[in-house]
């Protein structure tokens, strides 16, 4: 129950064990030993830390413990006490408060609530013979007087909400949700356990049909959820899932924060999606919103904003309370009821539909007072630490990350974050933020820039390179090619970009493909690829970019007649075999299941050993694997030394210009590439680009090709060989040594009759210059 609505700064004195630990916690900064270069801002940190400490100390005290703090769902809302309905909701600025709803005709007069020291407002219902008094599915709504007015506001803890979809424009109800037993959804499966390194595949639930409507929970998980765990991905993580009134709004303008959104379903159907999705051994991440909230005033929680102070508030008052940006209102973290109803969100989320984590959305707009507002951040440490730092919010994000690995230690948490400040990836007890991984949103704005303002032939193989590996050392970053930004209106995917027009009319594969079209698909998977091997420790794809999806997205709304056209996932392209949009899900579905059978993302290992701006190639290794990127868009290298670090014999892993990725075929993939040594071992500057040693490749152009180290111990095995076609091994479909016989049985699984005769016409005339053994 509610005690007091304490600062944050305020620090205990009566607990001299608790200040012995607080003292050691704020002395022993880690994360100063990692980078020397933040040892100017130890005060800095210090502060930080002790402000984390001591409010964790109140906690202890008021609310027995942090934990125990973040379960206010079980005192705020509306919960089963002692036979009957007990309501309660913070809202000091009130001056009377009625419960009205369905149940009791919209007329609170007999339903009025109480008032306790601290701005609490409760009533309790009892049962009515024998049944809750509130039905449910009913809906409620908390009415309170301000002013001498009457205002009406939907309960701040409300688990549901809903909307008359027939009328235009009509206002959010709150919905009291208690199913019956029999309608309750019991979780079925466990939880996947945590992956090495997270693959995950972003969602957008209501967008993910191919009709032009709102899907259903139960769709995607039935429909979608299966095409997901084909391609190999470990992760989901499902955007707009907690309530919002403007579906345009991707989600981000939240305005009941524990009810799913109920344009897709019910509660009972979102366990559903998270219950298919374990079972298939995916884990799911939510979109969480903490960063704003909706300015809307009848169904959002800006509603409880009647012009008080900021402690008596959500949010803060003036123009720190408003981000006129996104036009919405700003939280205050230094208060305690703001930390009571964002912390126990958390644990909803975790605790009751069985999320696996969360992707925070807005964090930097949370870590400066700035927001990061026409901010252009270089790098310089100075940007991150100083008085536009917002250490209330800060000391919110260490409380939260604390509070959920806390709860539930295998869960992931990624932070949204452009501005990269320095500690936002390391542990709380290190003196760092706490996020598991950190989105890389540099490398989606190198790529546009690339495709949009660059000839291929000015495209730089060390300005690429260093983008993709521009990340904080022992701080993981989640890479991506392109996400759900990328796509919105105005703007195109990266497949769009590529190929454009030329989509509509040249994507068939029974006619040969057009420079356009060719280019367009070879770069689509060669840039994926790259930003996924080399660009951080996890990789994220959002929904239909796998296979190229065209065009953009744009929800409906009045500039386009409401229309659903855009917004929608148009599965029919990957589905029909006689489109090329199948090739790029084939090497998406690969790709993935690389890193299964040698999981390179999850390696600390990974050496740059080449950028060759007059060749176009970039050779690095990540793990054991070697990759070469050749980016030239004419020039075929024979016999192209690469180097490596272990010596021995390397084949074929991964190959983009594979036939069933709708490449040429002209890499041999039986071939084996036996090493040289470079020079004195440990003598790097002896070394062939730093490396000890050294083998020979055939290089395509537009071509990405992984090579992998044979043991002795797996020869004749098939427990690491390559990935090829539509997820096969490379043992079991020859490459180009197979019979003619086999050839045409792999053309009958997984490539149409004319690509089929292509292939046969091309083995004809076999490129395998530099293959031979070395």
């Amino acid at each position: 129950m509610v005690k007091q609505n304490f600062p944050i700064l305020s620090v205990l004195t009566d607990d001299s064990s608790s200040m012995t630990r607080m003292e050691d916690e704020t002395e022993n900064i880690g994360i100063l030993s990692t980078d020397q270069g933040l040892e100017p801002f130890k005060d800095h940190f210090k502060y930080r830390m002790k402000r984390y400490v001591d409010q964790k100390l109140l906690l202890e005290k008021h609310e027995g413990g942090l934990e125990e703090f973040a379960k206010g769902y079980l005192e705020f809302g509306f919960n089963r006490e002692d036979g009957g309905i007990v309501y309660r909701e913070w809202a000091p600025a009130a001056k009377e408060a009625q419960l009205i709803g369905d149940f009791n005709g919209w007329d609170g007069s007999n339903h009025k609530m109480e008032r306790n020291e601290f701005g609490v407002w409760s009533i309790s219902i009892p049962d009515s013979g024998g049944k809750p008094a509130i039905p449910h599915g009913s809906r409620v709504k908390f009415r309170f007087k301000h002013d001498g007015v009457f205002i009406d506001r939907i309960p701040a803890w409300i688990k549901y909400a809903t909307v008359d979809s027939s009328r235009f424009g009509a206002p959010y109800d709150g919905v009291y949700w208690d199913p019956p037993p029999s309608e309750r959804y019991e979780f079925k499966y466990p939880r996947p356990p945590k992956p090495k390194a997270p693959r995950i595949y972003e969602a957008h639930v209501g967008m993910s049909s191919s009709e032009p409507r709102v899907n259903s929970y139960r769709e995607f998980a039935d429909d979608v959820l299966p095409r997901i765990r084909a391609n190999n991905y470990n992760t989901v993580q499902l955007m707009a899932v907690m309530e919002h009134s403007y579906y345009a709004s991707f989600g981000y303008h939240v305005t009941n924060f524990f009810a799913a959104s109920s344009r897709s379903g019910t509660p009972e159907d979102l366990k559903y999606l998270i219950d298919k999705a374990h079972s298939l051994g995916l884990r799911v991440l939510v979109d969480i919103v903490h960063s704003h909230a909706s300015n809307n005033v009848t169904d959002g929680l800006n509603g409880f904003d009647v012009g008080q102070s900021s402690q008596e508030s959500y949010f803060h008052t003036g123009d720190r309370g408003y981000h006129k940006l996104w036009d919405s209102r700003l939280f205050n973290y230094a208060n305690w009821e703001v930390l009571r109803f964002l912390l126990s969100n958390l644990r909803w989320w975790i605790e009751e539909f069985k999320f696996d984590g969360f992707r925070f959305d807005g964090v930097t707009s949370m870590l400066y007072h700035h927001h990061g507002i026409n901010m252009s951040f270089t790098g310089n440490y100075n940007e991150y630490f100083s008085e536009a730092t917002d250490v209330d919010a800060v000391v919110y994000l260490m409380l939260a990350n604390c509070l959920v690995h806390n709860i539930f230690p295998d869960a992931t948490v990624i932070a949204e974050d452009v501005s990269g400040m320095p500690g936002l990836g390391s542990p709380v007890s290190m003196g760092g933020i706490g996020f598991d991984y950190r989105l890389a949103m540099a490398i989606p704005d190198r790529w546009i820039d690339y495709l949009k303002n660059k000839k291929d032939e000015e495209w730089s193989m060390k300005e690429i390179s260093q983008s993709l590996t521009n990340r904080r050392y022992t701080e993981k970053c989640i890479s991506y090619a392109e996400s759900h930004d990328q796509a919105i209106v105005g703007d195109k995917t990266i497949a769009f970009l590529l190929m454009d027009q030329e989509m509509y009319t040249g994507m068939s594969s029974l006619t040969d493909a057009s420079p356009t079209i060719e280019r367009g698909i070879t770069l689509h998977k060669m840039i994926h690829f790259i930003t996924m091997a080399l660009g951080g420790e996890g990789y994220l794809n959002f929904m239909g970019n796998e296979f190229g999806h065209p065009e953009w997205i744009d929800f409906p709304r009045e500039g386009n007649e409401w229309s659903y056209e855009k917004c929608r996932r148009q599965w029919n392209l990957v589905d029909a075999d006689h489109l090329r949009y199948k090739f790029m899900n084939a090497f998406d579905r690969a790709m993935n299941e690389l890193d299964d059978k040698f999981p390179f993302l999850a390696s600390t290992k990974q050496i740059v050993s080449s950028t060759n701006e007059e060749d176009k190639v970039i050779v690095f290794e990540r793990g054991d694997l070697v990759f070469v990127f050749n980016f030239h868009p004419e020039n075929t290298y024979e016999g192209y030394k690469v180097g490596c670090d272990l010596p021995g014999k390397y084949r074929v892993a991964l190959d983009s210009d594979a036939w069933g990725f709708g490449g040429d075929g002209r890499v041999g993939h039986n071939i084996d590439h036996f090493t040289s040594p470079e020079g004195i071992p440990g003598v790097a500057e002896t070394n062939f680009n730093n490396r000890p040693n050294s083998f020979r490749v055939l290089s395509p152009p537009r071509t990405s090709v992984v090579y992998y180290r044979v043991e002795e111990s797996q020869e004749g095995h098939n427990n690491s060989e390559p990935v090829n076609v539509q997820g096969k091994l490379a043992a079991d479909v020859p490459a180009e040594l197979e019979s003619p016989e086999s050839s045409a049985t792999l053309a009958a699984d997984d490539v149409d009759d004319v690509t089929a005769r292509k292939i046969e016409d091309q083995k004809q005339n076999r490129i395998v210059g530099g293959e031979s053994n070395v």
